[in-house]
């Protein structure tokens, strides 16, 4: 590093990297860091790049790691940092490109090497190298400087107070992504942190007073999705457009401490990034996330949560109950535009669940949309390519249309919404079909993908939870829709019986071999006929319900009627099929009246008008009633319909 540009193989020997991670000291005030931080090299772009450079720099952090506890240079190194960020809002201002370069320069060391740092020692070994006392080389007395509060503090006032400009987008950047870093320690306990270096520096003492002030600084970064800044407009002009060098490392911690606070690190493939136009966005959200989701101290709630789930809308002119702390207002009609526009985003979409499900505020606002096709479209695109998604965006996007089927109105309101030529789905062009057909058809495909594919035990849970949900509101199905419908309970259907053949030719063959066990058919069977039983009430509590809107459905079963004739004994269905068999007979009738060779506008005429005729207290309402499947709190997710649907949560992974 120093004046000339410099490559990556170089790092090893370059000779101001060896002087700070040697054996002598370099004070503060020394020109030495001048040199040191005048330094530019192409940055890496892809993780085999990054993997080199920290394989040539592991040497020097070790160095520094062994060496720093006598000469303190890694604390000098944080104090010049911290000097100079006391003048770099007037060198905005004043377009002091050079020292706003050095200072950039200076923070992407200092992560660099906190990241190693992370990684090599426990977090008390990390204090005692950001607690060194110059006065007395080696001592870690109760009264030195506590250099790592004052960084964080700094980033913490670098974030929210540095205005954003060309000069400055690198360093906003490079600050969330610092402070990304410093929370990765949870990456390295199999035991969930509550009395960390985090919990002790953000959620007490002076960086406390910046949670809301951060929050909101985040949210708004993310709500604009600023793009850098185009090459030659700041002094980084070897910066790619994918963001600096510490983005890129960041956004690897990131990655993974993402992967820990969705679904504990499972998932069926890796993530795959959209291009990021905006990687100040990006960052953003990723620390938000990772804010958010930080576990409560022993001794005091995680102030960033409480900020992010009681925020309110500029428009909302009511008083802030005293009781809530870290309170602020954001402006939710440029936040909701934002999370439509994003949710090709994993992390988006991961906020967008978080503030459905936790801030009220946010909740009520978005149910209350007249555009909430906005919104659902992306989460069912999401959900239609789920065999290209990670599967945490998937349980993420599913569990979102849950919260919302929760609500009567969306529920009502989503098959008011016509739409016309929606390219994406490719099974059948539809030219014009309502959003709440749509999702309907998208649902069972994820529930039929996952049957055949992944066999995931929890996905058709939650997919046949929000169907049910929705059920007492179906209006006008599409005739592909009620057509899907049926042909997801002919699939199960079909499982019912390959599984109870199984179980009479395992009973038979047991007569001649009483030595080999047998499989437990018996329990497969009550599973699946837990499922069956719940596209039976999904059916049942349409027709009970909203029968006269929905003859296209009636068409369909008719046409399937067959299918249905040998769960009308079955003991466990009876009940359920009282309706459904009164309105197969009923409307049979009605077609053996009307003749033969009837076309299909002739059928749902007769239908139509049957529904006018049949008495509506022939249907047993009880037959239908459900109550609806909530969203769970994170710490339930994904097992959380389990209220609702028993012991079908195991039938994927048994058949």
């Amino acid at each position: 590093m120093g004046s000339n540009s410099s490559r990556i193989s170089d790092l090893p020997k370059n000779e101001y990297l060896k002087k700070l991670s040697g054996t002598e000291s370099v004070s503060e005030n020394d020109p030495f860091w001048n040199q040191l931080l005048s330094f530019s090299f192409p940055t890496p772009t892809s993780s085999t790049e990054l993997k080199l450079l920290e394989e040539a720099t592991i040497s020097v952090c070790r160095s520094l790691v062994e060496n720093n506890p006598r000469t303190g240079n890694l604390g000098a190194l944080i104090k010049v940092f911290l000097s100079r960020t006391k003048e770099l809002k007037l060198s905005a201002e004043c377009q002091n490109h050079i020292f706003i370069w050095q200072t950039h320069n200076a923070l992407f060391i200092i992560c660099c090497l906190l990241k190693v740092f992370i990684c090599e020692m426990s977090e008390e070994e990390l204090q005692l190298h950001f607690t060194y006392e110059e006065k007395s080389p080696g001592s870690y007395s109760s009264d030195s400087e506590d250099l790592l509060e004052e960084l964080l503090c700094c980033l913490m006032q670098l974030i929210t107070d540095i205005p954003l400009l060309d000069i400055t987008y690198e360093i906003s950047v490079e600050a969330i992504s610092t402070m990304v870093v410093f929370l990765s320690c949870q990456l390295f306990h199999k035991e969930v942190l509550r009395h960390s270096i985090s919990h002790k520096y953000l959620m007490r003492g002076p960086c406390l007073a910046y949670t809301s002030k951060l929050v909101k600084t985040l949210l708004y970064n993310f709500i604009r999705q600023e793009k850098p800044p185009p090459p030659g407009a700041h002094v980084l002009s070897q910066q790619s457009e994918g963001g600096g060098l510490l983005y890129g490392l960041a956004s690897g911690v990131a990655t993974g401490l993402w992967t820990v606070f969705t679904l504990g690190g499972v998932g069926s493939k890796a993530a795959t990034n959209p291009e990021l136009s905006s990687p100040l966005a990006n960052q953003s959200l990723l620390l938000l996330l990772v804010l958010a989701n930080l576990t409560d101290a022993p001794d005091a709630p995680n102030p960033y949560r409480q900020a992010i789930l009681s925020f309110k809308n500029t428009q909302d002119n009511s008083p802030f109950p005293s009781s809530i702390p870290h309170a602020f207002q954001i402006n939710f009609n440029s936040l909701y535009t934002a999370l439509c526009e994003q949710q090709r985003s994993g992390q988006a979409t991961l906020l967008l669940y978080t503030l459905l499900h936790q801030n009220s505020n946010i909740r009520t606002y978005m149910l209350a949309r007249t555009d909430m096709e906005n919104l659902v479209l992306p989460i069912l695109e999401i959900l239609y390519h789920v065999e290209e998604r990670n599967s945490h965006h998937v349980y993420m996007a599913l569990i979102i249309l849950l919260i919302l089927t929760e609500d009567d109105g969306f529920n009502r309101s989503i098959h008011e919404v016509i739409l016309k030529n929606i390219t994406w789905y490719s099974e059948r062009v539809l030219t014009e079909i309502s959003l709440g057909s749509l999702l309907i058809l998208v649902v069972i495909r994820t529930i039929q993908y996952n049957m055949t594919r992944t066999r995931d035990k929890y996905l058709h849970t939650n997919c046949l939870a929000a169907l049910a949900n929705m059920s007492a509101q179906f209006r006008a199905l599409h005739q592909y829709a009620a057509q899907r419908i049926i042909s997801l309970f002919s699939l199960l259907s079909k499982k019912h019986n390959k599984v109870l053949e199984q179980a009479t030719q395992s009973l038979r063959g047991s007569l001649s071999s009483s030595d080999v066990p047998l499989p437990d058919y018996a329990q497969d069977l009550n599973v699946i006929e837990e499922v069956i039983r719940m596209m039976l009430e999904i059916i049942n509590s349409c027709l009970t319900n909203s029968l006269h809107h929905n003859p296209n459905l009636v068409y369909a079963l008719l046409y399937k009627r067959d299918l249905f004739e040998q769960f009308r004994t079955h003991p466990s269905f009876q009940d359920i099929m009282q309706n459904i068999d009164l309105v197969i007979t009923f409307f049979s009738s009605r077609l053996l009246q009307a003749g033969a060779e009837l076309s299909v506008e002739r059928v749902l005429e007769i239908i139509k008008q049957g529904v006018v005729a049949l008495p509506k207290d022939r249907l047993k309402q009880e037959g239908g009633s459900r109550n609806k499947v909530q969203a769970p709190p994170r710490s339930d997710h994904p097992p959380h319909a389990r209220q609702a649907q028993g012991t079908c949560v195991c039938v994927w992974s048994r058949i």
